[in-house]
Parts: structure tokens; C-alpha cells; sequence
């Protein structure tokens, strides 16, 4: 094991981290495209399933698994549940919204199933979940655990071990407990020094009395 992996020690397994950056704001507004082996559409209900190698794309938002469910409510909002093969887990991965000048930031992770909420912006992975954030293209931070909460309005990442998975189940993590390795925050680069102010001039006495006096 990394000597940087820290299992948290709760009594109920649960951890809860902001991260400081948001999902990519503009992905709520940008048409949900999804390639796949095969579509069954419902125009009543207004619901899609894709099977067979299934990419979903929202803007700077991609998903990908065996199956996605896709509805839409009447309000326009998008929901997708994506599942896995069996023995296999789907896949996401999203930018996140940076300061002006600060590297890019993604976040990617994967589960056997992954729950998307267009209205709520949020994503929950489920059964062996693991979330990932990458800054400037390195690894930053890494979590896993049973299920994994990340809401982008709030910017709040809840992780889950125990609770909804006992030590020994296949959607857990050994020993039902949370594992996260966080990465110090860097810190903003110091000012640069002033520079010395210029030393005032010297003051000379005058041994000219003559000057500007009446002849």
C-alpha cells in the first residue's frame, strides 16, 4: 500500500470533502449525445435504453458502460443510470470550473452503476466506487468506497463504506471502510518584495547669499 493511504477512521465509515472547484457549469445546458450498439425509445414515457458499449457525452460530461437508462422530465431535465458488464465497472469523468490562470481540473471515477441527476447535478456511483481528481493532467486526490455522493452545486464529495455494504460484500471496500488519499493544497505563490523606495536628495547649503536679491 501507498505509504500516503490514510483509512479514515469513523465509526460509521462516512467522510465528507469540498473540493474547491465545481463541475463545468455550462454541461447542464448541452445536449446529451449517446452512441450505442442499440436504442429502445419510449415517446410516451420519454425514455431511451442503450445497450451494447454505450458513450454518453454532455458537454466536457462523459459515461460509459453496457447499459444506460435515460429519461427526461417535463421540465426538460435529464437523468441517466448507467450499469456495467458483470465483473466490470462504468466509467465518468467531468472538468471542473477553475480560477482564471489555474491548471485544468477533471474528475473521473467508477462504479457498477452510476446515477446522474440533471436537475440536482449531481453523480452517485455504487458498488465498488472509486472518484479520482486530476489537477494540471497529475493525480491529486483519489477516494473509494461503497457508494460515492458528489453533488457540483454544493461542491461537497460524500463517500460511503460500511453503511450500505458490510465487510465481505462485493460492493464494498476490504473491511468496509473508506480509503482517500488527499494531496496538500497548494499553497498561492508568495508576493514578490517591494522594492526600496529611492533615497530623498541630499539638501546642500546655499553660499550664494547674492542670489535673488535686489540691486
Amino acid at each position: 500500500m501507498r505509504t500516503r493511504l490514510l483509512p479514515l477512521l469513523l465509526l460509521c465509515a462516512l467522510a465528507c470533502a469540498p473540493w474547491g472547484a465545481r463541475a463545468e457549469k455550462a454541461d447542464r445546458n448541452k445536449p446529451m449525445n449517446i452512441e450505442a450498439d442499440s436504442l429502445r425509445h419510449d415517446e410516451l414515457q420519454q425514455t431511451s435504453v442503450f445497450t451494447g458499449r454505450v458513450v454518453l457525452t454532455k458537454g466536457t460530461m462523459v459515461l460509459r458502460g453496457a447499459r444506460v437508462d435515460v429519461r427526461q422530465d417535463p421540465e426538460g431535465f435529464q437523468y441517466g443510470v448507467v450499469t456495467a458488464e458483470p465483473g466490470k465497472r462504468a466509467f465518468f469523468r467531468q472538468k471542473r470550473d477553475t480560477l482564471a490562470g489555474a491548471p485544468d481540473e477533471f474528475v473521473e471515477g467508477e462504479a457498477q452503476t452510476i446515477e446522474y441527476d440533471g436537475r440536482a447535478d449531481t453523480v452517485k456511483l455504487i458498488g465498488r466506487a472509486e472518484l479520482r481528481r486530476y489537477r494540471g493532467g497529475a493525480l491529486s486526490d483519489e477516494m473509494a468506497g461503497a457508494v460515492i455522493f458528489y453533488n457540483s452545486v454544493t461542491d461537497v464529495l460524500t463517500v460511503d463504506g460500511q453503511r450500505t455494504a458490510p465487510a465481505g460484500t462485493s460492493s464494498g471496500t476490504p473491511g468496509g471502510r473508506v480509503r482517500a488519499v488527499l494531496a496538500p493544497k497548494e499553497s498561492a505563490p508568495a508576493a514578490a518584495p517591494a522594492a526600496p523606495a529611492s533615497p530623498a536628495p541630499t539638501l546642500r547649503p546655499s553660499t550664494d547669499m547674492s542670489s535673488g536679491a535686489s540691486k
